[in-house]
């Protein structure tokens, strides 16, 4: 199935209309300043239409969370697409520790522990700033559908120079389409299921051809065989025509990698022991790398 026949069979999120619109009031209050859709973490593929199980993958939205932080401090206006309950920026300092960095006063008040306070000073004061001046909108999603049509529709407000599209999440390759799922929950006294799954039609060429060719697009490869990491990135460049690809290796990815442009240039970014003594985050260099490109790409668009 193509992507056309895709959004003709699969009718949008019944949110979808209101959702939408309060990304394009956000991106219309934003009008030439550089903008970026960050999309995040993974998405589900039920297997019975009213869902109780279905297939999911890995990603926590680490990497999502952790860039649009550094965008926003790099100036960008930052959409966040991301998948419900998986890590949002600023909120993720606080996923794990949270009450055990807060103390009980006089068994009336709560107050954030004096040790911990320089910490979570400098991380609050970047998301009350980021929130008050309307920098950030976060959009969830759950499902692989509400993400291709959130994706759609967030590209298609984004269609100019000034706009970056990090394209960070981790989609389904796999799915059921609806009318082919079980209704009701799966019975374990049926025996085992047999589910026949349908490949998720690639919707880069899209992206990069019809909903936003005026931006800079950037997608993710994540492979376990480093031997064709660079081969499948300069691939895809190659048949979707974006401007970037950064590719990682399941097991190094939090210290290593690859960003591959058009022209065949391949850029290692690696933490040394240093940077990860110190706190570094590779994010923080990808980010600097990403804007130093985009920068690059909107003075030759003018």
């Amino acid at each position: 199935m193509d992507w056309e026949s895709f959004y003709d069979t699969h009718p949008s999120p019944s949110n979808y209309e209101s959702t939408i619109t309060t990304v394009e009031n956000f991106v219309c209050s934003h009008e030439n300043k550089k903008m970026v859709l960050i999309t995040s973490g993974g998405t589900t593929v039920p297997i019975e239409q009213n869902t109780v199980r279905f297939v999911d993958n890995f990603s926590l939205g680490t990497r999502g969370s952790a860039s649009a932080e550094y965008f926003l401090d790099a100036g960008y206006v930052v959409i966040f697409l991301y998948r419900s309950n998986s890590l949002e920026p600023f909120v993720r300092h606080f996923n794990n520790s949270l009450l055990d960095k807060l103390e009980i006063v006089d068994d009336k008040l709560i107050q954030v522990k004096q040790s911990e306070l320089d910490t979570l000073f400098p991380i609050l004061k970047k998301y009350k700033d980021a929130k008050n001046d309307n920098r950030i909108l976060t959009v969830p999603f759950t499902t692989l559908i509400e993400y291709m049509w959130l994706l759609r529709g967030s590209c298609m407000l984004m269609d100019t120079k000034y706009s970056l599209l990090y394209l960070a999440a981790a989609v389904s390759d796999f799915y059921i389409p609806p009318n082919e799922m079980a209704q009701h929950k799966v019975q374990s006294n049926d025996g085992p299921p047999v589910i026949a799954l349908r490949l998720v039609p690639k919707v880069l060429y899209a992206v990069t051809h019809i909903w936003a060719p005026n931006a800079y697009i950037i997608s993710f490869k994540l492979e376990t065989d480093s031997g064709i990491l660079e081969q499948k990135a300069k691939g895809a460049l190659i048949k979707y025509k974006h401007q970037l690809v950064i590719g990682n290796l399941l097991h190094t990815r939090k210290h290593n990698v690859k960003l591959i442009a058009q022209d065949g240039v391949v850029e290692d970014i690696l933490l040394t022991e240093t940077d990860i003594k110190k706190g570094v985050e590779i994010e923080d260099l990808i980010v600097s790398n990403v804007k130093a490109k985009h920068d690059q790409f909107f003075e030759s668009q003018n």
